[in-house]
């Protein structure tokens, strides 16, 4: 891979193809006419087509995104909708993903938005692109364009005249608007999308190829490591730089106030360099953090913002059954796999970091910011890291990267941070505390409901500079803007706080913390994997007042007949009638619709329980997901089920441990996560097509039915109900009394 810096322009101009980039153009002419009719997912944002498709003379097609692969597999399903609409194999197309000199801006990679923003958008664009070249060729051999069609590359008459792609593409012929009236291949005519395609990102993660950021290698690389603070808020106050006098190939020490890093000709010197700083630095600490076993009584007082969410319940309905409940959930990681990585070259005057960033463009304003370079200046190329899902570290590696690139021009600064640095500095998932609290009537329905939800803010995602982590530690440091609430429809710590079911009479209130003495940002699912767990504890709870199987419970709430189809079809599929119980085993349900406008999802589970010990194995899961339009079905399942045993981890093992000075979670002994040993004998997921229907995401549906399911089968296995997260052995033992 080349290290050099190339404009858009330069990797598009071609003789015959001439592709002005649309980041060139005026911000008025990107921009949809007042009043006219909305394009297509981030068609509307980027309404150019060359923006999303390249045409070379020789044929040649390159697909552009600004989503980002993190292991969810659209390199494959986008690739399916380009080759789809342009009448081609899936090999013909090229797909380049997330990089700030050659895509579209489509923001974060996040949200489960990536088929239903970038998908729709090179759907529409490929389609209106197969209308055009159609339309040139008619032009050329003057003929109605009814006589022509699209073929494998080309453009065939109806007489046997034929012309490729690349023979008709000339001056701008794509540098035109997007249409919003334009027809797609019908579900009918589907060649290649609903079908299960290999994936591309595969073969060199289980090669052992170039598939990670991790990976990259280039000429002249250097290796840099920083000197982390031992906690949050701790000084810099001596050091003697003497110690790394003798360690060989030591290029650099860059020291600015509590900013420390090396840089070296080889990973293992700058480790060692590293660490000989790390042994003769003296900080300045403070006790900065909650007593541990005082969390949930500290999130409790502290002051809020409260934001409704909704609210019609009045009263509570006078001699109805009032049944009530409370759930809780400790900090949470992302506990990649593969540490964050970044490389910076900082060249000519120009910047260029290769990231695993889940947002290239929003990181570069950030790294602009960071290094008061001109925005311009600055390119993050996307490449896959090791592990994500959220906002771990991948962007304070990018800014790192930047920082020592800088500091050595003309080489390549490979960043890798240890273990160690991932565990202690990445943004956790937040703390929360749900309270449940519903009427039941005499007809075993639910009358009214009250729920609200507590906890720190959900995204502190770059955007400013000041959420990059090096940005606080250097001598005119950058703070971190104030949180905030993230609005539904999306939202944060309330995403699915409001169910699905059709209850007359609801309150739903967030009450939103601002303080932040842990670092707190997107954890995949944010508030939704929370909310679903308590929202579905309590129906279980429900269904268990008013003497109902917990499944028929759902469905007398349940009028979505796509809701209703996913519950039947996963239940049916796990024989959950014909179940029948076993000492030391139980069985659960749940289900949600993922923010309530993207996927639906079921999830039956089996759990086996050792009661002298209290561990507690996830034996089988059987699902059903609905995601409107499947591309690629087997893409869906690799999102559910990594989604379900992600979230068995969670629930079953994961709470970061700290005092009142550090996080003490620094390593896999003192943050256990599933072990294989632990992996369910049987994950099944039955995924209901719906041809041409809107793609609808899926990415983070399964995390919340997992959590519920598990909690719901402990229950049906022991008759006592865990409302803490996560639900580890000691909790399980102690809660069953054996």
């Amino acid at each position: 891979m080349s290290a050099e810096r190339l404009s858009r322009r330069a990797v598009l101009a071609g003789a015959g193809a001439l592709v002005v980039s649309f980041s060139l153009l005026p911000r008025d002419l990107l921009a949809q006419a007042p009043g006219g009719p909305k394009l297509p997912g981030s068609l509307e944002k980027s309404p150019m087509l060359d923006a999303w498709i390249r045409i070379d003379p020789d044929g040649k097609i390159t697909i552009f995104t600004g989503k980002a692969e993190l292991g969810q597999g659209i390199k494959t399903a986008l690739i399916q909708l380009a080759a789809e609409e342009l009448v081609v194999a899936p090999e013909a197309i090229h797909l380049v993903t997330a990089d700030t000199a050659l895509t579209p801006d489509e923001g974060y990679t996040a949200g489960s938005h990536s088929m239903q923003d970038s998908g729709t958008a090179i759907r529409h664009a490929a389609a209106q692109a197969r209308e055009v070249l159609i339309g040139a060729a008619a032009a050329r051999w003057q003929v109605p364009p009814e006589r022509l069609q699209a073929k494998d590359g080309a453009v065939v008459a109806d007489d046997g005249r034929r012309a490729g792609y690349g023979e008709l593409v000339s001056g701008e012929l794509l540098h035109v608007r997007a249409e919003p009236d334009v027809k797609p291949v019908a579900p009918t005519q589907h060649r290649i999308v609903g079908r299960s395609l290999a994936r591309v990102d595969i073969p060199a993660k289980v090669a052992g190829g170039e598939a990670y950021v991790q990976d990259l290698r280039f000429a002249d690389m250097v290796h840099g490591r920083v000197v982390r603070p031992p906690s949050y808020g701790a000084k810099l106050r001596g050091i003697d730089l003497g110690a790394v006098r003798n360690v060989a190939g030591l290029l650099k020490v860059y020291w600015d106030g509590s900013y420390l890093a090396v840089i070296a000709e080889s990973e293992y010197q700058a480790i060692a360099a590293a660490r000989a700083l790390s042994t003769v630095s003296q900080w300045e600490e403070r006790p900065t953090l909650p007593e541990p076993a005082e969390l949930f009584d500290w999130l409790a007082a502290q002051p809020s913002q409260r934001v409704p969410v909704r609210d019609d319940l009045g009263e509570m309905p006078s001699g109805a059954r009032i049944v009530e409940a409370s759930y809780r959930r400790e900090y949470q990681m992302h506990g990649s796999i593969g540490p964050s990585c970044a490389v910076g070259l900082f060249k000519d005057g120009a910047l260029t970091v290769w990231t695993h960033s889940q947002g290239v463009y929003p990181l570069r304003g950030a790294i602009a910011q960071l290094t008061q370079l001109p925005p311009d200046n600055v390119r993050c190329i996307q490449v896959e890291g090791s592990g994500c899902y959220g906002h771990n570290g991948a962007d304070d590696a990018g800014a790192d990267a930047a920082l020592l690139a800088m500091a050595l021009p003309g080489r390549p600064v490979r960043v890798q941070w240890m273990r160690e640095d991932e565990h202690a500095w990445e943004p956790y998932g937040s703390p929360m505390i749900t309270t449940a609290r519903a009427a039941l009537g005499p007809d075993g329905r639910i009358q009214a409901w009250d729920y609200s939800v507590r906890s720190c803010v959900h995204a502190t995602r770059p955007g400013p500079a000041g959420n990059l982590m090096p940005a606080w530690h250097r001598a005119q440091p950058i703070e971190q803007p104030a949180p905030k609430p993230l609005p539904l429809p999306e939202g944060g710590g309330h995403r699915n706080a409001v169910p699905l079911y059709t209850i007359p009479n609801a309150r739903v209130l967030y009450d939103f913390i601002p303080v932040m003495p842990v670092r707190v940002s997107a954890l995949r699912s944010l508030g939704a994997y929370m909310n679903v767990f308590s929202i579905e504890s309590f129906i279980d709870e429900l269904a268990q007042a008013a003497q109902a199987d917990p499944v028929e419970f759902r469905l007398r709430h349940l009028d979505d007949a796509r809701a209703r189809e996913v519950v039947s079809t996963a239940t049916d599929r796990f024989g959950w009638a014909q179940y029948k119980r076993e000492k030391g085993r139980g069985r659960g349900f749940a289900f949600a619709r993922y923010k309530n406008l993207a996927a639906y999802m079921a999830l039956a589970v089996e759990i086996e329980l050792d009661l002298e010990s209290g561990r507690v194995r996830l034996r089988r899961a059987i699902a059903a997901v609905d995601s409107g339009e499947a591309v690629n079905p087997d893409g869906i399942k690799n999102q559910i089920e990594g989604g379900i045993l992600q979230s068995a981890s969670w629930t079953l093992y994961e709470s970061v441990a700290f005092d009142r000075t550090r996080i003490t979670s620094r390593d896999w002994g003192s943050y256990p996560i599933l072990r294989f040993s632990a992996v369910p004998d049987e994950v099944e997921v039955h995924v209901i097509d719906r041809p041409g229907m809107p793609f609808l995401g899926t990415g983070e549906a399964s995390q919340g039915p997992t959590a519920a399911a598990i909690a719901n089968a402990i229950a049906d296995a022991t008759g006592v109900r865990l409302r803490d997260i996560p639900l580890t052995a000691t909790r399980v033992k102690a809660a069953v009394g054996v």
